[in-house]
Parts: structure tokens; sequence; C-alpha cells
């Protein structure tokens, strides 16, 4: 998953792996860990949160388990580490973007939401505008889906692309005995 914050990405990332069902993996919350384990606010957590992920999914993978990665993935360096990570456990990768087509509503969500993260603070929407103009290009297909369609349709869309890029046409991945 890829988006800016509030634009509805974790909802969507929630009904593709329950859906799937897959695990997810969110870097949020992560790195509000880190943070109450004592590591300083000061250090890279935020990097981190995207390792640690990285190392968790691969586990999910090596199982055979479907992994949804809930993360902004604004720059190129995340986008790179879940192609790397796809290639290591030989799985296809899919990157859907999840964006809100009104601004106003957008900003109306993020200042709105109430996460249960405990001390991971919601960002404002200033930040999420220079996020905006730091998002890097695309350099690799994606799907787009646009939170203000309904989460049924973005679920449905969403599952019909994966089922695209699986070998079983089930939104699994699939592992021959070569490859095990």
């Amino acid at each position: 998953m890829a988006g800016l914050p509030g634009a509805g990405k974790s909802a969507v990332a929630e009904d593709v792996a329950a859906a799937l069902p897959a695990a997810i993996l969110s870097v949020d919350p992560i790195e509000a860990a880190m943070w109450a384990a004592g590591v300083a606010r000061s250090q890279p957590t935020g990097v981190a949160a995207y390792v640690v992920a990285e190392v968790l999914a691969g586990e999910q993978l090596a199982i055979g388990r479907p992994v949804v990665v809930d993360a902004v993935n604004a720059v190129e360096p995340a986008r790179a580490q879940w192609r790397g990570l796809a290639a290591r456990a030989r799985v296809p990768l899919v990157f859907v973007e999840v964006y809100c087509g009104d601004p106003d509503e957008h900003r109306r969500r993020l200042e709105s939401r109430r996460r249960s993260i405990p001390g991971f603070p919601e960002p404002t929407w200033e930040s999420v505008l220079a996020r905006r103009a730091a998002f890097a290009d695309w350099s690799e297909p994606r799907l787009r889906l646009d939170s203000l369609d309904t989460r049924a349709a973005n679920l449905a869309t969403a599952l019909a692309h994966l089922a695209q890029h699986r070998p079983d046409g089930r939104g699994r991945p699939t592992r021959s005995d070569d490859d095990q």
C-alpha cells in the first residue's frame, strides 16, 4: 500500500488483508513501539520501522503467507526495498496507491481521525501537503484507488487487480515444489 497520511490506505489495507487472508504490517505502530521501548524520536525510527516491516514481511512470505504492508512509500528507496524483498522471496509485488480525490475531504478525514496508536501523533495537514510535494514519481505500474469510492468498490477493484498478478488467480501467492 502507498499513499499520503489520511488518504484511506489503512482502510483498504485492512480490507484486502482480511479478504485474502494476509498478514498486515503497518509502519506507524512499529515506529510507535520503538518510541515506547525507549528509542529516541531523534533517531531514524521511520526508516527503522520500514526495515522491521521488511523483516517481518519476509518471515511471512517464507511460510507462504501473503503480506500487505501499510506504509506511505513516498520515496524510491522505500519502494526499492519492497521490490528487493519480493525478488528475494520470489513472489509477485503489487503496489496499490490510495489517494483522496477531494483535498477538502482528505483534510477533514486527517484532522478528525483518531487512531489507537499510543504515543503516535497524527500529522498536520501542512505536513501532508509537504509530503505530497515531495512524493516521488512512480517508476513501476500501480493500481490507484480513490478513497472517495466505497470501501466495497475499492476492495473489489484491489482483489481483481491482485488476482491478475497471482498464479492461482485468487490473490494468493503460489509456490511450486522447485521454489521451496
